[in-house]
């Protein structure tokens, strides 16, 4: 006997939105697997709910950084609505237990999937706007994400970015990235790279490929220097 699903009045509660038309709920916690057809599954709220998410974390992003430019604007953007924080934000509304799947354990880890819980996500986003309009979703996108807004969970800047704009910031040319040696066995191999900017001492990284040896190095740089790396 499959087990009986919590009341969709808890997880109205967490989300912060009282539907009138709870249908709309109920489709955005629809698997394709357990829809008649694609187009009684949450695909379709996900798509809208992807660009409602977007607008109001951007015009959210927008009011609280004043004197944020552009790119960092577009960074903080992309932290916030990434598949790992909708997923924390699925987890959190406790979404997993109302998922709808199909009968019979064909999805037996479904309600932990990482991409469908961010795609759920997005799709109860979109069923708010569509049942209540862009203010209560807007609210609803407010009290989910915006407390992760000033807590981001990965620098907002790789090294290799933040160590640029620190040298142009100087009047300085780019960085300079120099393989100093590769060692290790060929199927697990440590590349040591060297960065060199101009007036200041080389700093050596290391890493598994020449991408994460460079990143390492121009770290190195900035945590010598004191830079900030975010």
């Amino acid at each position: 006997m499959a087990a009986r699903k919590p009341p969709l009045a808890a997880l109205e509660a967490a989300v912060g939105h009282s539907f009138t038309d709870r249908s709309l709920l109920e489709r955005a916690l629809t698997h394709v697997s357990g829809a008649d057809d694609r187009i009684g599954s949450y695909q379709r709220l996900e798509f809208l709910g992807d660009r409602v998410l977007g607008l109001v974390v951007a015009e959210m992003l927008f009011r609280t950084f004043p004197a944020a430019e552009e790119g960092e604007l577009s960074r903080r953007l992309a932290e916030l609505v990434r598949r790992e924080t909708c997923t924390e934000v699925a987890r959190a509304w406790d979404v997993p237990p109302h998922l709808r799947l199909a009968a019979g354990g064909a999805f037996p880890r479904a309600r932990q999937n990482v991409s469908l819980l961010a795609d759920v996500c997005e799709a109860i986003v979109g069923a708010v706007y569509l049942d209540g309009g862009h203010g209560a979703a807007a609210a609803v996108v407010r009290a989910a994400f915006g407390p992760r807004m000033h807590a981001p969970q990965r620098p907002l800047r790789d090294a290799k970015t933040t160590l640029q704009e620190w040298a142009h910031a100087r009047g300085l040319p780019n960085p300079g990235y120099e393989l100093v040696e590769t060692t290790g066995p060929d199927h697990a191999p440590v590349f040591t790279i060297s960065t060199q900017v101009q007036g200041f001492e080389p700093c050596i990284g290391k890493g598994a490929s020449k991408r994460a040896a460079e990143q390492d190095a121009a770290g190195q740089f900035l945590a010598r220097e004191g830079a900030d790396p975010t």
